[in-house]
């Protein structure tokens, strides 16, 4: 007993809780798991599913990252405020890293980036980007912001789609609402960040913004959006990752993110890259806290999951 005993406790301590579920016979070390996997596997819709034998802290602290799953769903999570969200994203990329799982690490890399831009931007709005909040400058007399076929905006034809959804998905059904979020809430995101720092032709959708803190919300977002560009994010996009035939070494991760880490090097908010703060990818939290205006480090959410299981697991 206690040589098995051992070997989940050595499970849980490596996170690896699919496996220790599937082996568990204590079905409430077994749901514990569940809720650790879905943590620990981004899926974001479900963080707010009911697991009653979770602590409430460690239930609370995922609600945080929860994505609402309709348009009046209460508390807002992830749609309130992005932090915490990020904030796993990095324990993740740092579990998933430490396990050399790097495919799904560099998964949770392109997922920040999809959504960096919406985390410049929380200062400005209040809030990460919802649907249901937006402010009303971005449709004021002569904005191009949502307008579909408008040759003046620098929005490509998804962008254009995306942003007209945006500005009436709260009031669809929660199947629309759902199938805005699949598709379409990441390419809102980058056309925010296009609007206010790269667009050739501005109209009057962020005029709403001062301009002091539009010029800082200015450099921000363009960071947000050269990361997407970077080296280490585009090893998601260049085969084999992604489509079955193999992942990025180790070393090859590093290259590319100390690439990275030089290209983003162009002002004061990528330049935090270049900081030694002892993250696998070094510099990646400090880079997300610069963008942010806010400090952001890895949660310990799935290390507070893992702890409470090796707790369960020692009182059997």
């Amino acid at each position: 007993m206690d040589s098995t005993r051992d070997l989940l406790i050595a499970l849980a301590r490596r996170h690896a809780f699919a496996d220790l579920g599937a082996l568990t016979p204590v079905a409430e070390i077994a749901e514990v798991c569940e809720f650790g996997h879905r943590l620990l596997s981004l899926d974001a819709e479900d963080f707010a599913a009911e697991a009653r034998v979770v602590p409430a802290d460690l239930r609370r602290r995922a609600r945080a990252c929860h994505m609402p799953q309709t348009p009046r769903e209460q508390p807002r999570g992830a749609l309130e405020s992005l932090r915490p969200a990020y904030g796993l994203l990095l324990e993740v990329i740092a579990v998933r890293w430490h396990r050399r799982e790097l495919s799904p690490m560099i998964a949770a890399v392109h997922i920040a980036s999809e959504y960096l831009p919406l985390l410049a931007f929380e200062p400005q709005l209040g809030h990460a980007g919802d649907p249901a909040r937006w402010p009303e400058g971005l449709s004021a007399p002569g904005s191009r912001f949502g307008v579909i076929g408008d040759r003046e905006c620098d929005h490509t034809k998804s962008e254009q789609s995306a942003t007209n959804r945006t500005l009436r998905v709260s009031l669809e059904p929660g199947e629309g609402w759902r199938a805005y979020f699949d598709r379409q809430h990441s390419q809102v995101a980058g056309a925010m960040g296009v609007c206010v720092s790269t667009c050739r032709n501005p109209c009057t959708a962020m005029d709403w913004i001062g301009p002091e803190p539009r010029a800082d919300l200015q450099t921000r977002a363009r960071t947000a959006l050269a990361f997407a560009e970077t080296p280490l994010v585009r090893l998601r996009h260049a085969a084999p990752v992604g489509h079955g035939f193999g992942v990025p070494s180790p070393e090859e991760v590093l290259d590319a993110w100390e690439r990275s880490r030089a290209a983003l090097d162009k002002n004061t908010i990528g330049s935090a890259a270049l900081k030694e703060d002892g993250f696998p990818l070094p510099g990646l939290p400090s880079l997300f806290s610069a963008v942010a205006g806010a400090h952001i480090e890895p949660s310990t959410l799935i290390d507070g999951v893992s702890e409470h299981v090796v707790t369960l697991l020692e009182r059997l």
